[in-house]
């Protein structure tokens, strides 16, 4: 198939006219890409800030947690000391009732009526 030259110029302006319209419509396309460009790009800085935000809490999640962490140490410090005072009271209170049940004992081991009040029917 041969081209005449009557039809040539046209040709040529329809290639180049076909040529201009693809040509405008990548300029579209580039056009649309560099707007989502810049969308994604103030969606990446918003992401940063909210990761920068999040890490933010849990810094201060972290250090309150840390705190409490120290307050419940203490608190098991301070009932560790109170439970060995405590003991050691318990354990003097012990002594003193042993040692004056046995003077009670030899106060009243002539007499058992006694003995019966404190709730002990012999001498032992």
């Amino acid at each position: 198939m041969s081209i005449d030259d009557s039809e040539n110029p046209k040709l040529l302006q329809f290639i180049a006219s076909t040529v201009e319209v693809i040509r405008d419509r990548l300029t579209g396309i580039e056009n649309r890409l560099g707007g989502l460009e810049d969308r994604i790009g103030g969606l990446e800085n918003r992401m940063g800030a909210l990761e920068n935000r999040v890490d933010a809490i849990e810094n201060r999640m972290e250090a309150g947690f840390t705190a409490v962490r120290g307050d419940i140490e203490r608190v098991h410090l301070r009932l560790d000391s109170i439970e060995r005072m405590f003991s050691a009271r318990v354990d003097r209170v012990e002594t003193e009732v042993s040692r004056l049940r046995s003077v009670v004992y030899l106060l009243v081991k002539d007499r058992p009526e006694l003995l019966r009040l404190l709730g002990e029917t012999s001498l032992s």
